[in-house]
């Protein structure tokens, strides 16, 4: 692969990436506004949960719609369309006058952001060379921490400049507005850069367009581009239009083992609690006894400690693997999470609720970030390159769109019930279940990931529907099932 060929798969990238960016503003932006929209909209312990969980019902739908849309449409045309799912969500939620219609329009935005967190990795997957293909799908996380950090910069300097969340700013309107609006700036970006890319090279194959799809991955990866057309056809059945019954493995109602562990890998990334930190850091802090601008200058720091992270693992992701590092990272989110657990623990049982003694303030402030930097430096970004990885190519849109749509539910279970938590069984308990899951994600990669490092996209995944196709794949390989490679 050449410079030039890496700069040109780069630029692509980029531009897909910018989806990403807005997942995480849109995911990030209501942790600063939720006690404002607490009190705008007069809402209950649950009505709260539910205005920030909202967008994450839409996500769903949009995971799920997306691949389909994707398969049938291409790779651009849906990154065009999320552009404007992002602009009119957020003009429509900074508008809202009620509950019921700040929900509407957080669900229409969370279509975007889950069919962003689709289309994003698929294309990036798709135009990535081998060697630099972790790399390049890392950018998707990477933008989407950048995303998180760059809405609470957002918040905290609106609050800072009008007094707070709820007071009057521009135009005589409150600030919880204008911290959505801001997005409508990044969302007007993505859309005029979405037009300049084309389209994905391997969805080009698949519809017969074989000599555009040869001319762009002769810029992509010009060593390679000759056979690869080649390749990429004989990895794709003429069986006419997939569907969620192409997930089955043939002859039985059961899902094929590959799109098993995508959805377990999408869920567990969730499960672990990491959103807890980034939708409800404010409240989670004051909680703690820290003020709302402590809470925000702290949200502040979660954002820098999540991008550090996620560049570390941008550094390590093709040097080590995706295993190695899911390992580690499940192993020390454990560690993380236990402690942060029992300093909760300890304040609970001293009857001061879950108000923190100064020192137990560091401790809990450390034993988080340590997490966040696990976390962001593993987890994050290896589960959206593996999930852009693992599927075969006939497959890989309904079946990403099956395991973004569990990453989605997981996520709205999460976010839904931790006020409930919060207000039920407390801060300790929440965070040793959430020990609980990082403890199981280890197991479960232990035993039944395989590592994709360095392989052609084609030769990553296996297709059940054409077993055999890939010369010199393992049995277990040939039906689709992942093996412990140590």
């Amino acid at each position: 692969m050449s410079e030039g060929n890496g700069r040109y798969a780069l630029r692509l990238a980029a531009v897909a990436a910018c989806g990403g960016f807005l997942f995480g503003f849109d995911s990030g932006v209501i942790n600063g506004t939720v006690n404002a929209l607490e009190a705008a909209f007069g809402a209950s312990a649950i009505g709260t949960g539910m205005s920030v969980a909202s967008m994450l019902l839409g996500c769903a739908l949009g995971a799920f719609f997306a691949g389909t849309l994707a398969d049938r449409f291409g790779r651009k045309p849906v990154m065009l369309a999320t552009a404007l799912v992002f602009g009119a969500s957020a003009l429509g939620s900074g508008l809202a006058s009620s509950a019921p219609t700040f929900i509407f329009f957080r669900v229409f935005g969370g279509f975007g952001v889950g069919a962003a967190s689709v289309i994003a990795p698929t294309y990036i997957a798709e135009i990535s060379p081998p060697a630099i293909r972790g790399r390049l799908g890392s950018l998707q996380q990477a933008a989407i921490v950048l995303g998180l950090f760059t809405a609470f910069l957002s918040n905290y300097a609106l609050a800072g400049l009008s007094g707070g969340a709820s007071a009057p700013f521009w135009l005589g309107l409150p600030t919880w507005r204008w911290m959505y609006w801001v997005e409508l700036l990044p969302a007007v970006a993505f859309f005029l850069g979405a037009l300049t890319v084309p389209e994905s090279p391997r969805f080009l194959v698949g519809c017969g367009k074989e000599a555009e799809a040869q001319a762009i991955f002769a810029r992509l990866d010009a060593e390679r581009a000759p056979g690869l057309v080649a390749e990429v056809r004989a990895t794709l059945s003429q069986r006419g239009r997939v569907t969620l019954a192409d997930l089955r493995v043939p002859g039985r109602f059961a899902l094929h083992p590959v799109v098993w562990v995508g959805i377990v890998l999408g869920s567990l990334q969730q499960l672990v609690g990491i959103n807890v930190i980034f939708y409800y850091g404010a409240v989670l802090w004051q909680a703690a006894g820290f003020s709302e601008s402590a809470s925000l200058a702290t949200n502040l720091l979660s954002g820098g400690v999540n991008i550090a992270g996620t560049l570390v693992a941008i550094a390590l992701i093709d040097r080590v693997g995706r295993k190695p590092l899911l390992l580690v990272g499940s192993a020390l989110m454990v560690a993380a999470l236990g402690t942060v657990s029992g300093i909760f623990w300890h304040a609970e049982r001293a009857g001061t609720g879950a108000a923190l003694t100064p020192s137990q303030a560091t401790a809990a402030l450390v034993a988080i970030h340590l997490y966040i930097i696990a976390f962001a430096a593993t987890w994050g970004p290896v589960v959206w390159v593996l999930l852009g990885e693992i599927f075969p190519n006939r497959i890989r849109g309904v079946a990403m769109a099956v395991a973004t749509l569990c990453h989605w539910l997981a996520n709205f279970a999460v976010t839904l019930t931790f006020p409930l938590l919060l207000a039920g069984v407390g801060l300790a308990a929440a965070y040793a279940g959430y020990a609980a899951f990082a403890l199981l994600a280890f197991f479960f990669v232990k035993v039944y990931l395989r590592e994709t490092k360095l392989q052609s996209l084609e030769a990553a995944s296996t297709d059940a529907s054409a077993p055999g196709s890939q010369p010199g794949a393992s049995a277990a390989a040939k039906q689709g099932m992942p093996r412990a490679e140590s």
